[in-house]
């Protein structure tokens, strides 16, 4: 009887190691305070603060924090981290502008160009052609 009970324990821990293995490893996660609308694959997005993460093999999740609405934006390629890499995760905004359909006012676009996560987590996600400008959007990694 004690020789059984002994093997089930074996069991047991040998199958919650398992599954410990199996587990997917943690992603990466930081929220960013966007203070201006955006766009990215055709979807626009308000202003506000996003819980962003990599979802998928090549996807990134924004999450708006206010409400919850999940956003999936697909990236290109991993990008290598700068040298020295940046303390911070930040998102990289390409800043164009364009005329409203009436040509009588001026508006700025901001399209989502890489997004970094961590100092070595870094994703391209668009590429503008073209005269643009950049803007930096730091933000704090989520434990």
């Amino acid at each position: 009887m004690r020789h059984r009970a002994v093997l089930s324990i074996a069991i047991a821990v040998f199958a919650v190691a398992a599954v410990v293995a199996a587990a997917p490893p943690a992603q990466a996660q930081a929220t960013f305070k966007i203070p201006f609308p955006f766009e990215s694959g055709g979807k626009k997005l308000p202003a506000g603060d996003y819980l962003v993460t990599k979802t998928g093999e090549a996807q990134l999740t924004f999450q708006q924090v206010s409400t919850g609405k999940q956003t999936v934006l697909p990236f290109t390629e991993a990008l290598k981290p700068a040298v020295p890499p940046a303390a911070a995760p930040r998102v990289v905004f390409d800043e164009t502008g364009a005329f409203e359909p009436s040509y009588t006012e001026y508006f700025t676009i901001y399209v989502v160009a890489e997004v970094w996560l961590s100092p070595q987590e870094g994703y391209l996600v668009h590429v503008t052609k073209g005269a643009h400008k950049e803007k930096v959007v730091t933000g704090e990694p989520k434990k």
